[in-house]
């Protein structure tokens, strides 16, 4: 039987093949990658214009954006590459405490969103897309953490127009529109399209003069941490049956991928579509917890298993980056 992924593709003929400099658009360019742990750069990024973006995203264009689960699935299609295991889970555990946030909403409904989870919304190759992110903890306090196919193709160009809408329910923005000023990601994803390092963040400007931590809060983030954990994982799923106006959740004890065994991926009981690509999942019950990866892909249509990649060095690394610039 073929199975096919909802937020990627098949990870079936992965290799741990060497991955090559490249450049980028934008002018970002990679070095070569090496294991984890050997201290040599994993990390590509670039700089965006940020004028007018925010203005560019109106309630009808955030309603209609494609969910971004299909981006995965075309960089796995393009010939992406895999780094097993026993390379990836090096390195010592590490977490960076959250921030508490000051802000308010202006919006309230009887499901409350969380003021530091909120949708993406971005441009690849002319088209519009949707995936869901997270404030994360920061040394510039204005980092969003994503999945990696949120932010550039996999291997190819990174993503214009991007932004961050905390919070958002039913097309509004209570804490208003962030826009990127920069997004980094692994040279594993950029350069190869590797679904064991489907992870980005975004680094965006201060709004009416305030970083986004200091609205909205950080999550606290952790990386190399034991497998196996508990989880809770939110997004704003997009694809049928849901509609992608409104915060979801799923939660449960991560397990590998049996389908595709080998890899480092994990996955947790979860139903959530398109659009819940890039959510952040918090280690223990709630979304006050750490954030130790992203919705990544699930197999099918109705995929009852969602996956995410296992934080370790190299996605440690590229946090990093984004966290000082």
């Amino acid at each position: 039987m073929t199975r096919t992924k909802t937020l990627a593709t098949s990870l079936l003929g992965l290799s741990a093949a060497a991955v090559f400099a490249f450049t980028s658009a934008g002018g970002a360019t990679a070095t070569p990658a090496s294991p984890e742990g050997k201290g040599s750069s994993h990390t590509v990024s670039t700089t965006l214009k940020t004028d007018g973006v925010a203005d560019y995203w109106t309630a009808e264009r955030m309603r209609s954006a494609i969910p971004g689960d299909v981006l995965a699935k075309k960089a796995m299609e393009r010939g992406g590459k895999s780094t097993f295991r026993d390379s990836v889970e090096q390195g010592k555990s590490a977490r960076i405490s959250g921030k508490a946030g000051k802000g308010k909403p202006s919006l309230h409904t009887d499901e409350a969103p969380v003021s530091h989870i909120g949708k993406v919304f971005f441009t690849l190759g002319g088209s519009n897309y949707v995936c869901s992110g997270n404030s994360v903890a920061s040394a510039n306090e204005s980092t969003v953490s994503t999945a990696g196919h949120c932010l550039n193709e996999g291997p190819g160009a990174f993503a214009t127009n991007f932004v961050f809408v905390p919070a958002y329910l039913d097309g509004a923005a209570p804490y208003g529109k962030w826009t990127a000023r920069a997004l980094y990601t692994t040279n594993q994803w950029s350069a190869g399209g590797d679904i064991q390092y489907d992870t980005g963040f975004a680094v965006v400007a201060p709004l009416n003069g305030q970083n986004l931590a200091d609205v909205v809060g950080a999550s606290g983030v952790e990386f190399n941490a034991a497998r196996g954990l508990t989880y809770k994982a939110y997004g704003y799923p997009a694809a049928s049956p849901f509609d992608g106006q409104s915060l979801k959740a799923c939660a449960g004890s991560a397990i590998d991928d049996t389908i595709n065994p080998g890899g480092t991926t994990q996955g947790i009981p979860c139903d959530m579509t398109g659009g819940s690509s890039g959510g952040p999942w918090f280690i223990g019950t709630g979304s006050g917890g750490f954030q130790n990866s992203v919705n990544s892909y699930g197999y099918g249509s109705r995929s009852t298993t969602m996956y995410g990649p296992y934080w370790g060095s190299v996605i440690q690394q590229a946090y990093s980056n984004a966290s000082a610039s």
